[in-house]
């Protein structure tokens, strides 16, 4: 049986030393969950927020069986919970992600010397309420804000900033989920957009938007493209790390 842990305190040292703003996100209950077998004495645990979840703790079949609905990125704490997702989905992919360090120093005029590259024709836009609705019109841009449960959490605690051209947002960096202290950002461009330096302005963009707010802008890279973007923006990679996509309906 599983059970959604309401006192997330009770795996908070499952996850320590794992500095992944996502965790902090469910355990802090600004969004995502946390979810055990035991919901009195738990021993393991599933961070589950969007499409991403966490196993920490011992290993346990039953919470990586009783994974989310439909494409699932699961991200073992352990070569055993790996051995276990490897048991439970066999079909699963095995993927290298990379970790980008959390304490960066900006160089704020860099970033808006960035900023002022847009092109002509092309606008920079805060995401608002119509900008919200416009995203999940598009495949490209809904998980700008697709992990919010709803407009109204986006608006509160989500931040973003997209690039429109022509009525239609081509590329964007926004928050695919939120903590305490700042946000994890999401970047897309549309494919006929691309190579035009539209994704770098918009992250440079949002980026010195957190900095004014005094949140950290945590950047977690799927594979080297979005690694040498990070280190363009300032950022420093940290190390690798081993994660499994599975799509089952």
């Amino acid at each position: 049986m599983i059970y959604e842990l309401t006192d997330t305190a009770k795996v908070k040292s499952f996850f320590e030393g794992w500095n992944e703003t996502m965790i902090y996100s469910c355990l802090q209950k600004v969004m995502g969950k946390i979810f055990v077998t035991d919901p009195d004495s738990p021993v393991s645990a599933m961070a589950s927020i969007g499409c991403f979840s966490f196993y920490a703790g011992a290993p346990d079949k039953e919470l990586i069986l009783a994974k989310p609905e439909g494409f699932v990125i699961m991200i073992p704490q352990s070569k055993a919970w790996e051995v276990c997702i490897e048991e439970c989905f066999p079909e699963a992919k095995k993927v290298i992600r990379y970790a980008i360090k959390k304490d960066t120093q900006f160089d704020v005029s860099f970033l808006r010397s960035l900023v002022k590259k847009l092109p002509e024709g092309y606008e920079l836009k805060e995401i608002d309420k119509d900008l919200y609705d416009l995203c999940l019109t598009d495949s490209v841009t809904r998980d700008f804000v697709s992990s919010f449960e709803g407009k109204e959490q986006y608006l509160e605690i989500g931040r973003g900033m997209v690039i429109v051209k022509s009525g239609r947002i081509v590329a964007g960096a926004s928050s695919y989920s939120g903590y305490n202290e700042g946000i994890e950002i999401e970047v897309d461009t549309v494919e006929e957009e691309r190579r035009k330096g539209l994704a770098t302005i918009a992250s440079a963009a949002l980026i010195l938007r957190c900095l004014d707010e005094g949140l950290y802008p945590s950047w977690d890279a799927q594979n080297m493209n979005s690694v040498h973007l990070a280190e363009k923006l300032g950022y420093e990679f940290d190390h690798e790390y081993t994660a499994y996509e599975v799509a089952t309906d």
